[in-house]
């Protein structure tokens, strides 16, 4: 076996070493009398993260990490480690912790984080593999936006400015008239100077286009999806939710149908609450952590006032304040994990909402052409994979939910 040292014990005449080898944790055991002298001499070498390799037999044990010991015949040191490694078994600062990320990771806690993030991520691929979408990569760099949110922006050789993606979605759409039912999977950016614990300047989206859906198509399929990512973590991933002392009891609640409440309706019921929002208003966190107070799994809010959402989405007919849209907002105050809608297939009515935004309409095109060309009803939505990884673990912050996190003050590591 080759791995690191995470814990070091000796009485004098045996030694024990547990070690990691990116797959778990296992017991070494070392015994004076049956070894070399060189052999036991190479213990007194090791520290934490020392890389090392043994040689010796398994055997049950039911007291030892996993079940299992070794009976070392042979140590040897592959790299050494200083005494002085920053990441010791005591209490550490958050910005500490942020500061040696690239060491923070080898922490059990962020390893489990890790692997469950890693489940989420194969298990979309395997939810839409399923149901016949076709994956899609779109473009990081663009000339079209797709939200109000900030944006970095960067100069693109004599093409003028060019921006970090926000969305895929754009893409998607043309996607979808050609291959019916696509997703995307890639990094987004927002340059929202945002400190909050649901924020990251970098973090990867999920996004489905379906065409000749409409917005309830849209909600059915969201809800399967967030519950097929939950089940599957339930299902494979209970040692990583058991070491993040995760409460999974709440996560058995989230099977469909999620509730759905009229934005209108959302606004009565905060207002009830104390909240001071007022009809036209977005919702903030605070209002969201408000609502699902209410229920025990994600809850739909939609049909949100246009003024408050994307220029994309399609007028409500019942009611031409609003666009036919929704929320998923996850419970335990984790708030909002999608933002979905169908899209605005008009063309006179996409132009206007384009030219109301005051964008430019040459970067929007293409976009146009997309009702010119054979319109048709669709629908899509947009998952945070950083948020649904934080909601799934329990864990209280996103940062924590992706190895290396770009936040508003930090770039490094």
């Amino acid at each position: 076996m080759r791995g690191w040292v995470t814990h070091l014990r000796s009485s004098g005449k045996v030694a024990f070493i547990v070690m990691r080898d990116g797959t778990g944790t296992l017991q070494a055991v070392l015994v004076k009398s049956a070894v070399p002298p060189e052999i036991w001499s190479r213990f007194a070498e090791l520290t934490q993260e020392t890389s090392i390799s043994i040689t010796g037999d398994v055997r049950m044990d039911a007291r030892a990490p996993g079940g299992v010991e070794v009976g070392i015949s042979n140590l040897d040191i592959l790299g050494s480690s200083p005494i002085d490694y920053p990441i010791q078994p005591k209490e550490h600062g958050v910005d500490f912790l942020m500061d040696h990320r690239h060491l923070w990771l080898r922490s059990p806690r962020q390893q489990a984080i890790l692997r469950v993030r890693h489940e989420v991520e194969q298990a979309i691929q395997d939810f839409f593999y399923e149901r016949g979408f076709i994956r899609v990569d779109t473009p990081i760099l663009t000339a079209a936006i797709g939200e109000r949110s900030g944006l970095f922006s960067t100069e693109y050789f004599d093409e003028g400015t060019a921006y970090l993606a926000q969305t895929g979605q754009l893409y998607g759409e043309a996607a979808a008239a050609a291959l019916g039912r696509i997703y995307t999977f890639g990094p987004t950016f927002r340059a929202e100077k945002s400190k909050t614990r649901r924020h990251l300047t970098e973090f990867w989206m999920i996004e489905p286009e379906v065409a000749f859906f409409d917005s309830n198509d849209n909600m059915r399929l969201q809800e399967d999806f967030v519950s097929f990512l939950v089940r599957r973590c339930l299902d494979r991933r209970k040692n990583e939710l058991a070491e993040l002392e995760r409460d999974t009891s709440k996560l058995e609640n989230v099977v469909p149908p999620f509730a759905r409440l009229d934005y209108s309706d959302a606004v009565t019921l905060l207002q009830r609450k104390g909240s001071e929002i007022k009809w036209g208003d977005d919702l903030g966190a605070e209002d969201e952590a408000l609502i699902v107070e209410e229920y025990d799994k994600p809850v739909f809010v939609m049909n949100y006032p246009k003024e408050a959402k994307a220029f994309y989405m399609k007028e409500n007919p019942a009611d031409p304040r609003t666009v036919l849209c929704d929320d998923c907002l996850a419970p335990e105050g984790y708030g909002e994990i999608i933002g979905g809608s169908q899209r605005e297939d008009d063309y006179d009515k996409l132009l206007a909402r384009i030219k109301e935004e005051g964008l430019p309409l040459d970067a929007y095109g293409w976009y146009l052409d997309l009702r010119r060309y054979g319109t048709f009803e669709h629908s899509g939505f947009g998952l945070g994979l950083e948020r649904t990884v934080a909601w799934i673990c329990g864990t209280p912050h996103i940062r924590e939910t992706s190895a290396f996190p770009r936040l508003m003050n930090r770039l490094k590591p």
